[in-house]
C-alpha cells in the first residue's frame, strides 16, 4: 500500500513556475514508477509526465515537454514537478499516480485508470 500526499499548488500569473511535491509511504517507494497527470475543470484527466524507478529516464506530454521538469528523491519518497513557462491552458488539478514496477515510458501509454495508487491532487491556476 503507497498513500501519495500532492503539495506546491497555488495561483500564479502566466510565464511563473511552480514546484509541486508528491511525499509517498511506505519502504517500497523505489519500487513504483511515478506520473503526474491533471484535470482541467469538464476534461478527462491527462498524462502530464512520468519518471521510473531508478531516475534513468523521463517522459513528457508535447504540451508540456520544455518546460515542465520531472524528478524523484528515493531517499525521501518524493516525486517533483517543476513547472516554468506556465500558461492558462496549465490551469487543472495535479495528481501524483504510482504503478507498480512501471517504465516512464509505460506509464506514459497507459489510460489513469492503469495506476494503481493516487494522490487527492493539489489546484494549480495559472491567471493570463
Amino acid at each position: 500500500q503507497v498513500q501519495l500526499v500532492e503539495s506546491g499548488g497555488g495561483l500564479v500569473q502566466a510565464g511563473g513556475s511552480l514546484r509541486l511535491s508528491c511525499a509517498g509511504s511506505g519502504r517500497t517507494f523505489i519500487s513504483y514508477g511515478m506520473g503526474w497527470f491533471r484535470q482541467a475543470p469538464g476534461k478527462e484527466r491527462e498524462f502530464v509526465a512520468a519518471i521510473s524507478r531508478s531516475n534513468s529516464s523521463t517522459y513528457y506530454a508535447e504540451s508540456v515537454k520544455g518546460r515542465f521538469t520531472i524528478s524523484r528523491d528515493n531517499a525521501k519518497n518524493t516525486v517533483y514537478l517543476q513547472m516554468n513557462s506556465l500558461k492558462p491552458e496549465d490551469t487543472a488539478v495535479y495528481y501524483c499516480a504510482a504503478r507498480l514496477f512501471t517504465s516512464a515510458q509505460a506509464m506514459a501509454a497507459m489510460t489513469p485508470s492503469g495506476m494503481h495508487y493516487w494522490g487527492k491532487g493539489t489546484l494549480v491556476t495559472v491567471s493570463s
